[in-house]
């Protein structure tokens, strides 16, 4: 792993075997990503909720392959994507992202034990699926088995039916819209009223186009990967265009084996 940007003396540098750049031609510690990936530190007036999403593409701008994403991650995306669970308060994502993913309860890790402790968080980042319809098999360990009890946020309109089956399971149903659908902004105002204030949204594209429409995205955490698949994978965004594109500036950016982990937020 190596760092390209920001440049530093440390970045420019040049080390044996023609490779530079900070921790260039080693493994970085999680310590290590997870200084590299710290949410915003809070302001004056306390927390403030910040909505980061983690998402994967090729080259040729496919999010998924096979409807999937595991096919063009790798091992250090891998990483990076446990340290940005284990950085949050909770993680959002789409139902449909749930099924086609089999989505399973986040899990404690001991490594970032002392920190999430440090910073008053739960042992590990609570699940919040957002669903319209509540079409979901409540019987998986995410609702059944989590370490920290798994949030739906649905619209008002839901079926009460399907409502009563999530609670029974043991998901706790929160409203964050007035029909059927989720309001990005009530969603996320609804989560930091939990003290959620470090959010990660995992997608999928609809969802996470959903929320930059509704301009509710601070950052982007990016995997560049480099694969070429053609077909008609969707992107890392989907649904109706936004009237003027969103400008967010780049952050930071790692390189290993040809993948470049980079970061955005609002500029």
């Amino acid at each position: 792993m190596r760092r390209l940007f920001p440049v530093t003396d440390e970045t420019a540098a040049p080390v044996p075997g023609g490779a530079s750049g900070e921790g260039a031609g080693r493994e970085w510690s999680l310590d290590e990503l997870a200084a590299a990936y710290a949410y915003p530190e809070p302001g004056p007036g306390g927390p403030v909720p910040w909505l980061r999403a983690n998402m994967v593409s090729t080259l040729d701008g496919a999010a998924q392959h096979d409807g999937r994403s595991q096919p063009i991650s790798s091992a250090t995306d891998m990483r990076i994507f446990g340290t940005l669970r284990a950085l949050a308060d909770v993680v959002v994502v789409g139902a449909e992202t749930v099924r086609q993913e089999g989505y399973r309860p986040a899990r404690a890790r001991a490594d970032f034990a002392a920190r999430r402790q440090a910073a008053g968080q739960r042992p590990a980042p609570a699940i919040a699926v957002v669903t319209a319809g509540l079409d979901l098999d409540f019987s998986l360990p995410l609702f059944t088995s989590p370490l920290v009890p798994t949030l739906i946020l649905t619209g008002a309109a839901a079926a009460p039916d399907r409502v009563a089956t999530a609670e029974k399971a043991g998901a706790r149903v929160m409203t964050a819209g007035d029909g059927i659908g989720v309001d990005p902004a009530r969603a996320v105002r609804a989560l930091a009223d939990l003290g959620h204030t470090r959010l990660l949204t995992e997608g999928g594209p609809r969802l996470l186009g959903q929320m930059v429409a509704a301009g509710v995205l601070d950052e982007l955490c990016l995997t560049v990967s480099p694969m070429l698949t053609a077909g008609e994978a969707q992107r890392i965004a989907g649904g109706p265009a936004v009237t003027v594109p969103h400008r967010f500036g780049l952050v930071s950016m790692l390189e290993e084996d040809g993948f470049l982990f980079t970061r955005y937020g609002r500029a």
